[in-house]
Formats: C-alpha cells, structure tokens, sequence
C-alpha cells in the first residue's frame, strides 16, 4: 500500500512517478501542437528528438535514486508522449487527483494504473465533468493551496488555459481547512514568451520560504503582490521574460535544500548555491521545447 503524503513543493522526497521519453512519437503536426513553445519548434523543424530526450529524462532519474527516492515510470504506451506526468494527477495530503486532462491524454493515466492500484481507493478522486484542472496549476505550501488558472471569457479559445474556476471550487470544497488562492494567469496560444501554461511556468517555491518568480506571468498585478507580501521580496528571485521561456521556474526539489536544475540555468543556479542550496544541474534543454521542464516531468507521490 502506498501511504500518499504531500504538504508542500520542498519536504524530503520519497516516491514519484516520472515520465519516459521512451516510444515518444512522430513530431506532432502543427494542428497537434498544444502549446506555442511546441508550435514554435515544429514549425521551425527542431522538436526534440526521441534519442536527445531519453538521455535527459534518465540523468533526471539517476539523481533521484542518488537521494534514495522511490521512482516509478509509466507503463510504455506506443508512440505516445508520456513525458509530462505532472499535467495528469496530482496528490494533496493523501488524496490522489485525476485531472481533466485533453481526452486524448486519458491513455496516459491507464499507464501508472499499477501505481493507482497501490493506493487506497477511497483516496483515488475523479473530479466531475466540468472541472478543469491540472497539476501544474497546483501548488502546494503547506496551510495553502496555489492554483493557476484564466478568468477570461474566452477561456474555451486558449489550449494553453487548462484549469478553469469550477477547478478552483472543486478544491476549495474539498480542502476547507486549507486557504485555496487562485491566480490569474496570461495566456497565449500563439506566442511563447507571452504564455504561462501553468502557474508553475511563472513561480515555485523553493527551500522553507523562498520562491522563483515571473511577475509579467500573471493577469493581475494583485496576484503577483499576493506572493511578494506572503514571502517577502528579498526572498523571491525574480525571473525575466526570457528566462520564463527557458522555464527557469520549472525546477523539481528533492528536499529544502536540494534542487535539480537545468544545467544552462546560470544565474538561477548561482543565487540557489548563495542561498545554500545543493544544486544537481543535468541537461534538459530538448525537453524544454515542449513547454515543460523538471517539475511538469514528475508527480509526487510522498514527501515526509
């Protein structure tokens, strides 16, 4: 039986499921694209390549096992992109989630059915029908809940807005006794430099109080002055367009004092390690093409 325990982004890791590269796929067609990041590399003929990404996805798994953290792979679906397993459940306390993911992802959770079938099925959820909600756009610190999401009107027009507020409910019902605050993200379905595709492509927090951050990533400025009063702006480190791009706020901790990070990240890296950070950096750049990075790879499973 797996005893599921997450209460935050940063407490020592013991199990996760990390996606595979593996049997990745043709390049997807530019109607396939679900994010401009994607559509910028296929139409410019450099989407990463199956034998580029596998490479990337295994150093992310050796300095897991390092640590001694329990990993998991999915199951091998046939041409199929398992990579992002953040985007298609997630744990709250001891609660698995399903999300509402794209109705041809739904093939993905079928392959860690065997970890599914480790947990009690009491705390296996699937949300109803109107709920949108992924775990990137969910972010757990502790008594609070983070959640990404668009209130925009035409919110049905952008493939990139992938939690909606009947998500947000959903979870404020669920977890009364948590402060579920949500943030309303800028979005684009055409311009990568202009799209938060989940709350965790603008901000994570890292260690016991401090955060990385994109404040042009949210739609209104009182969200991003929400997150600077709650952690203090000498605590947060802030990232410009350009590195938000490069996914900069993507990175997976391991504990409060370790984080993997993409070994191109420089300066970020620089100012983790003057904040006493161990920093393992591994290659992930390929990966990044997809509009995902570190932490939309993994889904955790038990922190203690």
């Amino acid at each position: 039986m797996l005893t599921l325990h997450i209460k935050n982004e940063t407490s020592r890791l013991q199990a996760v499921v990390l996606g595979t590269a593996k049997s990745n796929g043709p390049v997807p067609s530019i109607e396939e694209a679900y994010d401009p990041k994607s559509l910028q590399h296929i139409k410019a003929g450099t989407y990463p390549k199956e034998e580029d990404m596998v490479p990337e996805m295994e150093a992310f798994s050796a300095v897991l096992k390092k640590y001694n953290v329990e990993v998991f792979r999915p199951e091998l679906i046939e041409n199929c992109n398992q990579i992002f397993s953040r985007d298609i459940a997630f744990v709250i306390d001891d609660y698995f989630i399903k999300s509402n993911i794209l109705p041809d992802r739904e093939k993905e959770l079928d392959a860690i059915q065997y970890v599914i079938d480790q947990m009690n099925p009491s705390k296996v959820i699937t949300p109803p029908e109107e709920v949108h909600i992924e775990g990137g756009d969910v972010m757990l610190w502790n008594d609070y809940v983070f959640i990404g999401t668009y209130k925009g009107k035409d919110y049905p027009n952008y493939i990139t807005a992938r939690t909606n507020m009947h998500g947000v409910q959903f979870i404020k019902d669920m977890f009364p006794d948590k402060t579920v605050k949500e943030f309303d993200l800028n979005k684009s379905n055409t311009i990568a430099r202009d799209n938060a595709l989940h709350l965790d492509c603008c901000f994570q927090p890292v260690g016991k109080n401090k955060g990385i951050i994109h404040k042009e990533g949210f739609r209104d400025l009182a969200d991003y002055e929400y997150l600077v009063r709650l952690f203090g702006h000498e605590n947060l480190f802030h990232i410009s367009k350009d590195e938000m791009y490069h996914m900069f706020s993507n990175v997976f901790s391991i504990d409060s004092n370790i984080v993997v990070s993409e070994k191109n990240f420089t300066r970020l890296n620089k100012w983790l390690q003057e904040q006493d950070f161990t920093v393992e950096e591994i290659p992930y750049a390929e990966i990044a093409k997809q509009e995902g990075l570190l932490r939309c790879s993994t889904m955790p499973l038990i922190r203690n």
